[in-house]
């Protein structure tokens, strides 16, 4: 019954540590590029977008389906950034513990 008692003691310290987590992630920025870093796409820890920068040059009213498709690749860039830094922190808290396939945090 001990052990029970520390496994759920250790889930405890798991949860509020995750927790601590995906709040601090409102914090965490992450930048993805693409056109030769011409189109950049800022994105927090949730993946939200909070900032574009566009170079002058990028910018052509001819051109518009090739700027739509830059910002896309460059948000993709950004999000694949932010959830592998997502993947690491939560592997760090997790100490290895390996999880059945499919299961996925934060949740």
């Amino acid at each position: 019954m001990k052990n029970i008692g520390n496994m759920m003691k250790q889930a405890q310290q798991m949860q509020a540590k995750m927790q601590e987590m995906q709040a601090g992630l409102d914090s965490v920025e992450m930048s993805g590029q693409s056109g030769a870093g011409m189109v950049t796409v800022t994105v927090n820890g949730k993946g939200e977008m909070k900032k574009i920068k566009l170079e002058k040059a990028i910018v052509d009213p001819e051109e518009i389906e090739v700027l739509e498709d830059l910002i896309m690749a460059a948000f993709n860039d950004a999000k694949k950034k932010v959830e592998a830094h997502v993947a690491e922190e939560t592997s760090k808290l997790m100490g290895g513990l390996k999880l059945p396939p499919g299961i996925k945090l934060p949740f």
